[in-house]
């Protein structure tokens, strides 16, 4: 008995990752601002500067392009955080990346919330592929954040959960991120992090 597989993709040249990679990053900041309903390929086309053939030659359709999106929405935001991410092992690291967040949000004037929190909200109840790619990004960023306060506790200095305080905390910064996208303002996701903060130190072994 034989199982059939899907063919492997072929391999683009460098100019043909550059023009696909050119689609895939207008399209992901059409959908941040606009949403992906508010997005349309011919809206992408336009953006990237790309003609119908070169576009529908590497995405068969917009599920297929919201999923690339996705894709670099994660490499984006959660493999942009790793290097951050890794230094979570102490308080010092902690605040560090929080203070990134809460500046990215100054930055981008609170306006957008999470690419990859819209994008799960969007989708999550209509387009099931889409919503197991958020929660796999989603799955990774909380892996980053859990390594550190890991290592924290094997080493003795943290006597909460790792695995459920990574959680709590990529819980936290959505909640946050969200209601400082309605309202305009990085206080709520400052008070958030904060407490999240304030949570952690609670659960520290003082030498």
């Amino acid at each position: 008995m034989t199982t059939r597989t899907e063919p492997s993709p072929a391999k683009l040249t460098r100019k043909g990752e550059q023009t696909r990679q050119r689609i895939v990053s207008a399209a992901a900041q059409l959908m941040f601002d606009n949403g992906v309903a508010g997005t349309t390929m011919e809206d992408v086309k336009a953006a990237a500067q790309a003609s119908s053939s070169q576009l529908y030659h590497y995405f068969a359709d917009k599920q297929a392009l919201v999923l690339a999106v996705i894709a670099y929405q994660n490499e984006t935001v959660v493999g942009g955080q790793e290097p951050m991410l890794a230094r979570l092992d102490s308080i010092e690291g902690l605040r560090t990346w929080c203070d990134f967040l809460v500046q990215h949000q100054r930055t981008l004037e609170c306006r957008g919330g999470c690419p990859i929190g819209s994008l799960g909200g969007e989708l999550a109840e209509t387009d099931a592929k889409a919503r197991v790619a958020v929660s796999g990004a989603f799955l990774r960023w909380e892996s980053g954040i859990r390594g550190g306060l890991r290592a924290m506790h094997e080493r003795g200095e943290l006597t909460a959960d790792p695995e459920d305080l990574a959680l709590t905390i990529l819980a936290a910064l959505q909640g946050g991120l969200l209601l400082t996208q309605i309202h305009r303002d990085v206080h709520p996701l400052e008070v958030t992090l904060s407490a999240m903060i304030d949570h952690v130190v609670a659960h520290t072994v003082r030498a």
